[in-house]
């Protein structure tokens, strides 16, 4: 994929410019950029990881970009399933993280309490129930759908759908917190 279905993926689920947001399983920053892109230089981002070469690569990589295009960025090193000291959140994206998760339940619900009633929680996931060894632990959109509304979510929807050579199918779903 390119920048530009990275973006793709996320926008119908940011609803607009500025905000506090967070990408828990950062990786070295795809979709981070992406996200930076949509909220714009009024949002603040935390970039979340436990790869201290993937944030660094990550953070080259904004730096490169024009300095108007940035918003305000944090980067921290962190398991994002641990307990993190994060201000309320005005939204979250989990892209190609949770597939890592055996138990996503209790990831998801920890999640939750980083963010504000009201707050999106943007998920990119293969389409899929089962995995693979880099791949272990899909879910699909119907299975997003029923976990989302265990954890307290509401108003799940399909935002983007993209093919991928690898497990058929990613999508992206944005939930709202009750």
């Amino acid at each position: 994929m390119i920048h530009n279905d990275h973006v793709d993926l996320l926008r119908d689920g940011v609803p607009g410019p500025g905000g506090v947001w967070a990408d828990f399983g950062a990786g070295s920053g795809a979709f981070t950029l992406a996200l930076a892109e949509l909220i714009g230089p009024g949002g603040e981002i935390f970039a979340i990881d436990r790869d201290a070469m993937a944030l660094r690569a990550q953070e080259m990589a904004f730096r490169a970009q024009p300095a108007e295009k940035e918003s305000f960025m944090h980067f921290l090193l962190a398991d994002y399933t641990s307990l993190l000291h994060l201000p309320p959140l005005d939204g979250a994206v989990m892209a190609n993280a949770l597939h890592f998760q055996r138990h996503k339940e209790s990831v998801i619900r920890q999640i939750s309490t980083y963010l504000k009633p009201g707050a999106y929680l943007i998920l990119v996931e293969y389409n899929v129930n089962r995995g693979n060894p880099w791949v272990p632990y899909p879910i699909s959109y119907p299975a997003w759908e029923a976990l989302a509304r265990s954890c307290g979510f509401v108003n799940t929807r399909l935002l983007a759908t993209k093919p991928s050579r690898f497990l058929h199918e990613i999508y992206s779903a944005v939930s709202t917190k009750s």
